[in-house]
This record gives structure tokens, C-alpha cells and sequence, in this order.
């Protein structure tokens, strides 16, 4: 069973368990799908999938950071309901400890030597690391190790 079609049954799930807070999370992520099928004009795989739910988290991050920011718990709380919600279905992220260890074999194998090889590493890295870790993360820990 694909990513997507999990959803939808838990979307279902959530419907007849009157789950409110997990339907409307997953009405939205649903929705975000169908959008972009009719507009690209193709069938989501499961790496589309997660490239759209780790869109939308970010999406509720961002939001949420902008409510704290304005002192609105209320919305605060509700962005970060749905957060929880998505990452159920994003791969795990890697340890602060594993992400270093394949940072650091990305630098050895693109022979990066300062920071003007980071362009190398983070393309390297971005494409090996999709999904395992957030772009934001890999981009600091780079700057670190470099």
C-alpha cells in the first residue's frame, strides 16, 4: 500500500472516530495532493508524497514561529497539532550523531577543504540526505564541520 493511500485511510479512520483535529489535518495534506496532480498532470509517488508533507511541515512551522512571535497560542497550538500529525508519516530523521558521520563522509568523498567547497558538499548531501534530515539542519551542521 503507497503512502498516499495510508492517508486516505486514515483520513477515513479519522472520519468515523470523529478524530476532528486529525481529519482536518489530513483533509488539508489530501488537498495538496489533488493540487498538485491536476497541475503537474500526474500520479503522486511515494517520494512525491513525502516531498509535499515535508512542504507542509515547514509551511506550519514557519506559521507557528509567526504566531508565537504575535502571542496567539490558540493558532500556535493548532499549527503544531498538524505538525505532529504529518510527521508520523515523513521517514525518521537521523540523530545529530549520524548526521555528522554522513556529513562528514559527503566532505571526504567531494574533497571539500573550507567553506568555499560547501556549494559541493550541500548538493551532495541534499540529494543523499532528502527526507532524512531538513535542509536547515544539514546547512548548519555543514557550516560547523567545514
Amino acid at each position: 500500500m503507497s503512502l498516499k493511500e495510508t492517508i486516505h485511510n486514515d483520513l477515513k479512520t479519522a472520519m468515523k472516530t470523529k478524530d476532528i483535529k486529525k481529519r482536518d489535518a489530513l483533509r488539508l495534506l489530501t488537498s495538496a495532493f489533488k493540487q498538485i496532480e491536476v497541475d503537474e498532470r500526474k500520479e503522486l509517488n511515494d517520494e512525491d508524497v513525502i516531498k509535499i508533507i515535508q512542504t507542509q511541515v515547514k509551511r506550519r512551522n514557519d506559521a507557528a514561529e509567526q504566531y508565537k512571535a504575535a502571542g496567539r497560542d490558540d493558532l500556535l497550538q493548532i499549527e503544531l497539532d498538524e505538525i505532529a500529525c504529518y510527521e508520523v508519516y515523513l521517514p525518521a530523521q537521523l540523530s545529530d550523531e549520524e548526521l555528522t558521520t554522513a556529513l562528514k563522509e559527503i566532505i571526504t568523498q567531494v574533497g571539500a577543504q573550507s567553506m568555499k567547497d560547501m556549494g559541493k558538499v550541500m548538493g551532495v548531501a541534499s540529494k543523499e540526505l532528502s527526507g532524512k534530515a531538513d535542509g536547515k539542519r544539514i546547512n548548519e551542521m555543514v557550516k560547523t564541520l567545514l
